[in-house]
C-alpha cells in the first residue's frame, strides 16, 4: 500500500470507529456530554436529547442550563467553577424533562488532560436518581416518626413532622393527614403546619361519604385524585372558591388503611397548580401514608411489642430495596458474552490494559468468591436477552475489592436480532457499609424484642423458626441454635396438639392471613402449659410473605378453668338429661316426675287425656309429649285454645264450613279436627266451650266423626283428643255448666299438674334453662345468678307459674349487665299477695275455710259423706256435689274412716 492509498484508508477507519464510539454513548443508560474547558457543552447524547426534549443545538454552548431547575443551577456553576483545576467532581441537581417534570439527577464530571496536564475536555454523565431521594425522603421521615414516638411524641407532634418532611419534598404543594372519628363518621385535621388555617377551618370536620376528596377517599378506601380542583365534578362546589383563593389547585388523597380493612384517615396533598400525579408523586403520598398509618396504630396500640415488629419489617424493606448508586464504569460485550470494549474508567480502576481485559480476560478483576453466581447470572441474561442486574465485588489497582451493581442493557436491531450488550458497573460499596448498619440496627431492634416478657417467634413462609427472644428462650431452655434447627417444633410443642393442628397451620400459612392456636408448649421444667400464638404475616412490596411473626400469651389458667367449667357443666346436663329433661319440660322434683310417669304410660295408647292445672303450668308441653312419645307422633299436633275463640266462630273453627253455609262463608274451609285427621288434637281450656260445641264434642268423642257447618253428612276422622282446663270441672257440671257426659268421656285418663309452688325444688333447674335460651336468643353470656335474685325466687309465690317466671326470666336476660343475672324485687313485689287480685285472694280464703268445714264434718261422720247423718246431709248439699268439692280441695275423706269399722 503506498503513501497515498495509506491516507485515504486511516481517516476512514478513524471515522469508523467515531461512529461506533458515538453509538456506544448513545446507548449507555446515562445521560453523557463533554465540553470544553471553559464549559460549554459541545455535545450531548442520545439519551440528554430524548430526556430534556433540546435538540443538540439547543444544549451547545450555555443552552443546557436551561434544563437545570433554576434553584440549583447557581450551586452547581459555582461547584463546577471551584473545580475548573483538572479535579473530578460529583453533584446533584434537579434536571427538567422534556414534559416540564424535574427530576433528581447526579452529574459526574471528568477531565481529559493532555501531556502537560491542563485540561483539553470535560466529560460528564448523568443518573437519575429521583426515586433514591425520594426513599431517602420517606427513610428519614419514617425514622424521624420512629424516633419521635421512642421519646414519647403525641400523635399530633408525630403526623406535623411527617407532613413537614414531605412539604420539603413537593414545595409549594403541601400535605396534610386526617383521623378519623369513628363515633361522628367524619375526619379531623390530625397533622400538618403548611395547609392553609383558613381551609382547615371551614372543612374540619370532613364527613366521610362518596363526595369531596378525603372523605371520598376514606369511604371508598381508595386513592382519590383531582386534577383541576376549578372544574372537577366531585370536588364540592361550595369549596371551589375557597380552595382556589388558598391556593389548592389540584389535589389527591390517600386512604390510610389497616391490614384489617379498617379506615384510621388519609395523607392528601394540595398542589399549587393544575396536573395530573406521576408515579413519583402516588409513591410518595403512598409511602407517606404507609409511615403515617404505622404513627397511628402506634400511638393507638402502645404496644412495644407492635413497635418492635414494626421496625423490624421497615428495617427489612430496606435491607430489600438496596439504592442504585451512579454508574460511572461502561463496556461493550458480544451478543454471546466476550467483552469487546471497557471504557478508560473501567482500565483505570481495575489497573488492567485493553490487551488483558478483552475478551474472557476481565474476570480477573473480580473477587474469585463471587466469580461463581456473577457467571450463573451471566449465562442466564445470555440466554434469556433480557437485562438485568448483578452485584459482585471488583478489584481496583491497588488490590482493594468494593462492592459493584452491574446493569446490562441488551441492544437490537430493527428485526430483533441482539446485536450488543452495553453496561454500566457502580460502586454501591457505601451502600453495602449501610446495610451492614440497618443489620446491626435490626440486630438493635432484636435486643428491645428480647426485652419484650411475651414470647416472640419469627419465621419464615414455610414456617419453619428463624429467631426467638429472650423471653421464649427462657420459657423453652433452648438456644437460638436449637430455634434453626429442625424438630424445634416438635421439642416445644405437644405431639397431640401438633397432630391435632399441622393441617390447619400449613393452610393458614399458605393462605397468608393473620391467625391464632392454641396448643401446649414444654417449659423447661417438663411442664406442659398452654399457649394462644398470635401469626401475623409480613410482606414484602410485591405482598409476599417473606416472615411470619407469631407472639405467644400464656392461657394456661383460663384454659384449665374452662375445662373444669365444662366438666362441671357437662355432669350437670347428663344429670339434667337423665332425670330432669323430657322434652322441653325441666325439672326433677317427684311431682313432675309422677306426672311424666303418667305421661310414659299414657302416651302409647289412643285414650283421651284430660289435663288438670292452674294457668301456666304447662300443660301444653305435656299434651306435646304425649304426642311425640304416641304411635301419631310423625302426623299433625293441632293446638286449639278454646277461649280465645269467639263463640260465633268456634264451631267454623273445629269443624270447618262448606262454601255459603254462613254470610262470608265464600269458599269451602277445613276445621281443625279435620287438619289433625291421623294425629292429634289438643283442646285448651276446654271449660269454656259452649254448650252447643260441647255436645259436637261429645259426638266425635262417641261416634268419631264430624259435621261441616252446612254438610249434609257426617266425616268420618281419625283423631285422638287431649283436652286441658285450669276450672273444676266437676264444680263445672254440678253447676249445669258442663256437661256431666262430656266430662265422663274427656275424664278418661286425668293428669293434673302441679304449680310451681308445689314443685319449688325445680326453680333453680328452670331458671338456668330460662337464662341460656333467652341469653342465646339475644347473644349473652352469664355466669352467675345474684344470690338476692335467688332467694327472691325461692320465697315468692309464684301465682303465674311458669309462664310468670319465665317473663321474670327474659325480662332479666334483657337489663343485666355483666355476666350476672340481677332481678329487681320491684318486678315480683307487683305480683306479691299484698297486690293480687282481691277476687284471687277471696277465692282463696273461702276455698281454705271450705276445706276445713268439709274435713270438720268428715271427721265427725268418720268419713261416711252419703245417706242418713252423712256429710253431705249435715252441711245440706247434694251428695255429688260435695263429692267434687271433696275432690276439688283435695280431702282425703278416708282418712276421716274408722279403721275399726273398716
Amino acid at each position: 500500500m503506498n503513501a497515498r492509498e495509506s491516507s485515504e484508508t486511516v481517516p476512514g477507519e478513524i471515522l469508523k470507529s467515531l461512529g461506533e464510539l458515538r453509538t456506544i454513548i448513545d446507548t449507555i443508560p446515562a445521560l453523557a456530554w463533554s465540553s470544553a474547558p471553559d464549559g460549554c457543552v459541545d455535545f450531548v447524547n442520545r439519551r440528554w436529547q430524548d430526556y430534556t426534549g433540546q435538540s443538540k443545538e439547543q444544549s451547545q454552548g450555555a443552552g443546557w442550563e436551561t434544563a437545570i431547575h433554576p434553584e440549583d443551577l447557581p450551586g452547581l456553576l459555582s461547584k463546577w467553577e471551584e473545580s475548573r483545576d483538572r479535579v473530578a467532581d460529583r453533584c446533584e441537581a434537579r434536571l427538567r424533562r422534556f414534559d416540564g417534570v424535574f427530576r433528581w439527577f447526579s452529574l459526574r464530571r471528568e477531565p481529559l488532560l493532555d501531556e502537560s496536564g491542563s485540561v483539553t475536555r470535560w466529560f460528564g454523565t448523568g443518573i437519575d436518581i429521583e426515586a433514591i431521594r425520594q426513599r431517602e425522603t420517606l427513610h428519614a421521615a419514617e425514622q424521624r416518626t420512629l424516633e419521635l414516638i421512642a421519646d414519647g411524641a403525641s400523635l399530633k407532634e408525630v403526623l406535623d413532622q411527617l407532613c413537614s418532611s414531605m412539604d420539603v419534598q413537593v414545595a409549594p404543594s403541601v400535605t396534610t393527614v386526617l383521623l378519623r372519628d369513628a363515633d361522628r363518621e367524619c375526619l379531623w385535621h390530625g397533622g400538618g403546619l403548611g395547609v392553609p388555617h383558613e381551609w382547615i377551618s371551614a372543612i374540619i370536620p370532613v364527613p366521610i361519604a362518596e363526595d369531596g376528596l378525603c372523605g371520598r377517599a376514606a369511604f371508598l378506601k381508595e386513592r382519590v385524585i383531582i386534577p383541576d380542583v376549578a372544574t372537577d365534578p366531585k370536588w364540592p362546589d361550595e369549596y371551589r372558591e375557597i380552595a382556589i383563593r388558598n391556593g389548592i389547585r389540584a389535589a389527591w388523597s390517600e386512604p390510610i388503611v389497616t391490614k384489617d380493612d379498617e379506615v384510621l384517615g388519609t395523607f392528601a396533598l394540595y398542589s399549587h397548580e393544575l396536573r395530573v400525579p406521576t408515579e413519583e408523586d402516588l409513591a410518595l403520598i403512598q409511602g407517606a401514608g404507609h409511615i403515617a398509618r404505622i404513627a397511628i396504630e402506634r400511638q393507638r396500640s402502645q404496644e412495644s411489642l407492635t413497635a418492635a415488629l414494626e421496625k423490624i419489617k421497615n428495617s427489612e424493606a430496606r435491607l430489600r430495596q438496596v439504592i442504585d448508586a451512579i454508574p460511572t464504569l461502561a463496556w461493550c460485550n458480544l451478543p454471546d458474552g466476550p467483552n469487546e470494549f471497557l471504557n478508560k474508567r473501567w482500565h483505570e480502576y481495575t489497573g488492567l490494559s485493553p490487551e488483558e481485559s478483552n475478551g474472557w480476560g476481565w474476570q480477573v478483576a473480580f473477587h474469585p468468591d463471587d466469580l461463581p453466581p456473577l457467571m450463573e447470572r451471566w449465562s442466564e441474561l445470555l440466554s434469556s436477552g433480557e437485562s438485568g442486574e448483578m452485584e459482585a465485588r471488583l478489584r481496583r489497582y491497588d488490590g482493594a475489592y468494593r462492592w459493584f451493581l452491574i446493569r446490562v442493557e441488551p441492544l437490537r436491531d430493527e428485526t430483533g436480532r441482539l446485536l450488543r450488550w452495553y453496561g454500566t458497573s457502580t460502586d454501591i460499596e457505601g451502600l453495602k457499609q449501610t446495610e451492614e448498619k440497618l443489620r446491626e440496627e435490626e440486630r438493635e431492634l432484636r435486643r428491645i424484642t428480647d426485652a419484650i416478657p411475651q414470647a416472640i417467634v419469627v419465621q419464615d413462609p414455610s414456617g419453619a423458626s428463624i429467631y426467638a427472644n429472650q423471653a421464649a428462650l427462657d420459657y423453652t431452655g433452648l438456644t437460638a441454635e436449637d430455634v434453626i434447627s429442625p424438630g424445634f417444633r416438635e421439642r416445644i410443642f405437644h405431639p397431640d396438639d401438633l397432630e391435632r393442628l399441622r393441617d390447619f397451620r400449613r393452610l393458614a400459612l399458605a393462605r397468608g392471613l393473620p391467625f391464632e392456636i392454641e396448643q401446649r408448649a414444654l417449659r423447661k421444667d417438663g411442664q406442659y402449659r398452654w399457649f394462644l400464638i398470635r401469626y401475623n404475616p409480613f410482606r414484602n412490596e410485591k405482598n409476599e410473605v417473606i416472615r411470619w411473626y407469631a407472639t405467644g400469651t400464656d392461657i394456661d389458667d383460663r384454659v384449665r378453668a374452662e375445662e373444669r367449667t365444662r366438666n362441671e357443666n357437662l355432669a350437670l346436663r347428663e344429670q339434667i338429661d337423665r332425670d330432669s329433661m323430657f322434652e322441653d319440660i325441666v325439672g326433677s322434683s317427684e311431682e313432675l316426675r309422677s306426672v311424666l310417669r303418667q305421661v310414659a304410660k299414657v302416651a302409647s295408647s289412643d285414650s283421651t287425656v284430660l289435663i288438670l292445672g292452674e294457668t301456666g303450668t304447662g300443660k301444653e308441653l305435656i299434651a306435646r309429649a304425649i304426642h311425640k312419645r304416641s304411635n301419631r307422633a310423625e302426623r299433625a299436633f293441632i293446638a286449639v285454645n278454646c277461649a280465645a275463640i269467639p263463640p260465633s266462630l268456634i264451631a267454623s273453627e273445629l269443624f270447618g264450613h262448606e262454601k255459603g253455609a254462613f254470610t262470608g262463608a265464600t269458599q269451602k274451609r277445613l276445621g281443625r279436627f279435620e287438619s289433625a285427621n291421623g294425629g292429634t288434637i289438643f283442646l285448651d281450656e276446654v271449660g269454656d266451650l259452649p254448650a252447643d260445641i260441647q255436645i259436637a264434642l261429645l259426638r266425635v268423642l262417641q261416634e268419631r266423626e264430624i259435621e261441616r257447618i252446612g254438610a249434609s253428612k257426617p266425616i268420618p276422622v281419625d283423631v285422638r283428643i287431649l283436652a286441658a282446663t285450669h276450672r273444676d270441672l266437676n264444680l263445672l257440671a254440678a253447676e249445669g255448666r258442663f256437661r256431666q257426659d262430656l266430662l265422663y268421656r274427656l275424664n278418661v285418663v286425668p293428669i293434673k299438674m302441679p304449680s310451681l309452688c308445689e314443685r319449688a325444688d325445680d326453680i333453680p333447674l328452670l331458671v338456668e334453662y330460662f337464662i341460656g335460651r333467652f341469653g342465646k336468643r339475644v347473644g349473652k353470656k352469664f355466669r352467675t345468678i345474684d344470690k338476692r335474685t335467688l332467694e327472691l325466687f325461692e320465697t315468692y309465690s309464684w301465682p303465674g307459674n311458669i309462664r310468670e317466671l319465665q317473663n321474670v326470666i327474659e325480662r332479666a336476660v334483657i337489663l343485666s349487665e355483666g355476666d350476672t343475672i340481677l332481678v329487681d324485687e320491684a318486678w315480683l313485689a307487683g305480683e306479691s299477695p299484698q297486690s293480687r287480685d282481691p277476687k284471687i285472694a277471696l277465692n282463696e280464703v273461702l276455698n281454705r275455710q271450705e276445706k276445713e268445714m268439709i274435713e270438720s264434718v268428715l271427721a265427725e261422720t268418720a268419713g261416711r259423706v252419703s245417706g242418713l247423718g252423712g256429710a253431705a246431709e249435715k252441711l245440706g248439699v247434694p251428695t255429688r256435689t260435695l263429692d267434687s268439692k271433696i275432690k276439688r280441695l283435695g280431702i282425703n275423706k278416708f282418712r276421716f274412716k274408722d279403721p275399726q269399722s273398716v
